[in-house]
Parts: C-alpha cells; structure tokens; sequence
C-alpha cells in the first residue's frame, strides 16, 4: 500500500536494519517485537501489532492494530537511538528494569524486605552492619547517616546507626553480635527505606559510576544501569587484582564496548567461591545479561535520571 507514510516507515526499517519496503510487514514486525523485548500469546500479524501498540504505551480502543500516524509517530520516537540530554545535576540516564535489578537485589520485594531486611544485619565479608535497602554503614560517616535518616528515622535510632559507622568486617560481625549501642533495636520501615534509597543513595551512587566511568555516557540505559548495580554493590575502588575487571571496564565503557562489559563483569565471579555468595554470582550475571542485551530503544516513561 502507497501512501505518505513509506518514506517514514523506510527511515524506521533502516534504524532497525530490516529490508527496506516502506510497509509494516511481518520481517518489520517480527523485528519490531524484537527490539521491545515483546512477546505475544496470539502469533497472528494483528495481535503482533497490538503488543507493540500496548508497548508504546497505546491502551484502550487505541490498541486497535492499526499503524497509522499515530503509531508510525510514536515508532519514529522509540527507534531514534538518541537519549535525551541529562538535566542540571544529573549524571546518569538508566533503565526502570535495570534499576529495578538493584533492587531486587539488594532486598528481593516488599514482602521479603519486612522479613529479613527491616532488622541491621551484617552480610559478613568486609561489609559493615547494612540497612535499608543496601546501605552499608560501614563505609558511610556518622555525619551522612545523620544527614540521610534524621528525616526518616527517629533521633534515637538515628544516634543507634551513627554509633557503628565505620565498622567494617569482622569488627562489624562482633558490633551487631554484641548489640553495640543498642543497634538490633533498630528497625527500619519499608517506607523510610526507600524514601533514602531514592532521594540520597541513588543519586550519590549515580555520582560516584559516572566519576569512575566518565565514559559510562556512550552507553545505553540498560548498561548504565548495570554498572550503577555493580558500584553500588562493590563500591568505587579500582586498585588491587581483585578490582582487575572494575578497572578494565573503564576503557571498555569509554569505547561502548558492551561485549567486553559484559565478559569483564562475568569474570569478576571468580571472586566468590563459597555457597554463602550465591546471590553475588546471580547478580553479576543479570548485570551481564543486561549489559550485552541493551539497546537505545526506550519510551520516554521507560529510562529514568539520576
């Protein structure tokens, strides 16, 4: 079918390197589906073109199948391969789901965070008493956790938490052991937890990727994403053999290298042997996963800055 759209639809097919046919054609759609991650029950070329309608955010009698000017529009958007300009004070632009990789992560669900995570606890190593949603007050000052919870938390926990800032490892281990400041009567409500995971941790760590990875830029909000994941998880230093992958990535990410990303983050697994770090090995290979799978194919309601 002829019509003003096919130059359009043309421009689109070439984003996303398919013949050049100027129509929505099954190859265009199949691609399509692709691209989006999509997957539809009903294999027939309508319920394809439906999905994606649903994909671009279409709801209603609007998810009619039908590629008009409408949908043909919102493509154009989501296939540009441009990510919009960071605002004043942010530094990174990343992914809902890959963000939602740190935290499921770090507390796997609500549920799950009022069973195991409202309590301090100390997940050995050289990690310190950790609470919230991953916040290590190990490696944070008496001064930031003030500054961080006073707005959430009561000014007798908060002085609870200050007390073991610093700790780190085994002293760590001992201070929860031996209730050093009265810490394990501390808890932590979902609500507060979160309220400082996205006002103070996130943007802090965000900071922190970009300084580390100046490069991290080139890269799209999947990867991004996934290197926020890795930091936030491992911390900022790059010295010694057992940050060898971390330090290597920075030309890596300097170079939009996904691939080798991803190769440089699997081989940081080698560092957890034992049964107890499980969860570490999952998440460096979702965090892999992410990286060599990312795209610049994103609705605007899909990327977020940090």
């Amino acid at each position: 079918m002829s019509s003003s759209l096919n130059p359009r639809i043309k421009n689109i097919q070439k984003a996303i390197q398919v013949a050049v046919t100027g129509n929505f054609d099954p190859a265009t759609i199949n691609k399509l589906l692709s691209i989006m991650q999509v997957k539809s029950a009903d294999q027939t070329l309508q319920a394809k073109k439906e999905a994606i309608q649903k994909k671009l955010g279409f709801t209603g009698k609007a998810v009619d199948g039908i590629f008009g000017v409408n949908t043909t529009t919102r493509l154009e958007f989501y296939v540009s391969a441009r990510l919009p300009s960071l605002p004043p004070g942010a530094n990174m632009i990343v992914s809902k789901k890959g963000l939602n990789l740190v935290i499921e992560s770090e507390i796997s669900s609500d549920p799950i965070y009022r069973l195991k995570h409202k309590k301090p606890v100390w997940p050995k190593g050289k990690s310190g008493i950790t609470i919230g949603i991953g916040y290590d007050l190990g490696y944070t000052t008496a001064a930031k956790i003030e500054n961080d919870w006073e707005p959430v938390l009561p000014a007798t926990d908060v002085k609870k938490l200050k007390a073991v800032a610093g700790l780190k490892g085994k002293a760590a281990g001992i201070a929860l052991a031996n209730n050093n400041g009265d810490i394990r009567s501390v808890t932590i409500p979902f609500e507060s937890a979160k309220a400082v995971f996205y006002i103070s941790s996130l943007p802090a760590y965000a900071k922190l990727t970009r300084t580390i990875y100046p490069g991290i830029d080139k890269l799209p909000p999947d990867a991004q994403a996934a290197l926020l994941s890795m930091v936030y998880n491992r911390g900022s230093g790059l010295k010694g053999d057992k940050r060898r992958e971390m330090k290597n990535i920075v030309k890596l990410a300097d170079k939009a290298d996904l691939k080798g990303i991803a190769a440089e983050i699997r081989s940081m697994k080698r560092l957890w042997t034992s049964p107890e770090t499980k969860g570490l090995l999952i998440r460096r290979e979702n965090e892999a996963v992410l990286v060599e799978n990312a795209g610049f194919f994103y609705n605007p309601d899909e990327i977020i800055f940090l």
